[in-house]
């Protein structure tokens, strides 16, 4: 027998006894929760990376701006949504959600700092990731492509150059009010170009230029806003997924059973 042959003799012994156990009718114990869980519906994912889920709110598919408000002086240009004056909002109102938005500013580099490309991406009208052409432009941190603004820098810069389609794909975890006080605060995840730039981050409040975050009761749905800030940035393939809990109740304790 070679130095091989008696390595293996511990994987040949426990492969016996799952044998003999087998044989006897000998099971481990289970550990059951006692929860009962209504059942996962079926979702279709996209045929595509990017490509909105059968269960998706499609907000812009490169045919027409029907689902916003405000976007008179917004243009669909090659399937795009091209930002012009004025803020927009969807007509859809969200809480909980997954959002998938994709975005390029300028080709042409005009400015720096804020005033590069800049655009944002609010969260039930109030709450904003941030859009900058942030690719060799320096600005304040908490100010750049992917912060939230005013609150936490991106973990990392992960932008593309100017005129080069970038990703957002967004978990939104909205803040809940009881009786007009914050009893949960809002939390956000998001991946930029695929990449994580903000993990599960707790939110102070709102995202004003001018004063401290805080928070004001509001009620549990909002809807999207996407920002005019002088710049030329463009979207496309923008949805939105409600996230709901499934449901459960409590049949029994939890317990171990025998078989």
């Amino acid at each position: 027998m070679n130095f091989r042959d008696v390595r293996m003799i511990p994987c040949l012994l426990a492969s016996c006894a799952l044998v003999v156990v087998g044989a006897l009718g000998v099971r481990a114990d289970e550990y059951l929760s006692g929860i009962q869980w209504s059942e996962p519906k079926v979702v279709t994912p996209g045929k595509t990376p990017g490509a909105p889920p059968s269960d998706a709110v499609v907000l812009f598919d490169g045919k027409d701006l029907s689902q916003w408000v405000g976007a008179e002086n917004w243009k669909v240009v090659d399937g795009t949504m091209l930002a012009g004056k004025g803020d927009i909002r969807s007509k859809a109102e969200f809480g909980d959600c997954q959002l998938h938005l994709e975005f390029a500013t300028p080709k042409e580099v005009k400015g720096k700092g804020q005033g590069r490309g800049n655009s944002g991406l609010f969260f039930m009208d109030r709450y904003e990731l941030q859009i900058l052409d942030s690719y060799n432009n320096k600005t304040y941190f908490d100010g750049q492509c992917g912060a939230i603004y005013k609150q936490h820098p991106p973990l990392v810069n992960a932008s593309r150059g100017p005129g080069e389609w970038q990703t957002y794909d967004v978990i939104w975890m909205a803040p809940r009010f009881q009786d007009g006080k914050l009893v949960r605060p809002a939390f956000i995840t998001v991946l930029h170009n695929g990449v994580l730039i903000q993990n599960h981050f707790q939110l102070q409040g709102d995202t004003p230029y001018h004063r401290p975050p805080k928070y004001e009761p509001h009620p549990a749905k909002g809807p999207i806003r996407l920002q005019w800030h002088g710049n030329p940035v463009r979207f496309r393939n923008i949805w939105v997924r409600e996230i709901r809990e499934l449901e459960k109740r409590r049949v029994h304790e939890p317990k171990i059973v025998k078989h």
